[in-house]
């Protein structure tokens, strides 16, 4: 029996935790933050049964998320200057 995943671009806790870790990180420590972040999250996908296609979907679902919040969260920064 295959488990369905819930979708990765509405796990808000994930996404908000790795947005806010970003926001922190620059350079090498982020592309290491986020290479730990894709192998666990593949891991975690392989291990319901989903297929490649279904895990880049997905990866790529989560990666739009974080970039959104990102965007969001520099934006309430930016406002919140003013």
């Amino acid at each position: 029996m295959r488990v369905s995943q819930f979708p990765a671009d509405r796990r808000l806790a994930d996404i908000k935790r790795c947005a806010a870790v970003f926001g922190e990180l620059h350079s090498d420590d982020a592309n290491r933050f986020w290479r730990t972040e894709m192998i666990d999250f593949v891991a975690a996908m392989r291990s319901t049964g989903a297929g490649d296609e279904e895990i880049r979907r997905q990866a790529g679902l989560f990666l739009k998320a974080v970039q959104v919040e990102l965007e969001q969260s520099f934006g309430r920064e930016t406002n919140a200057r003013r």
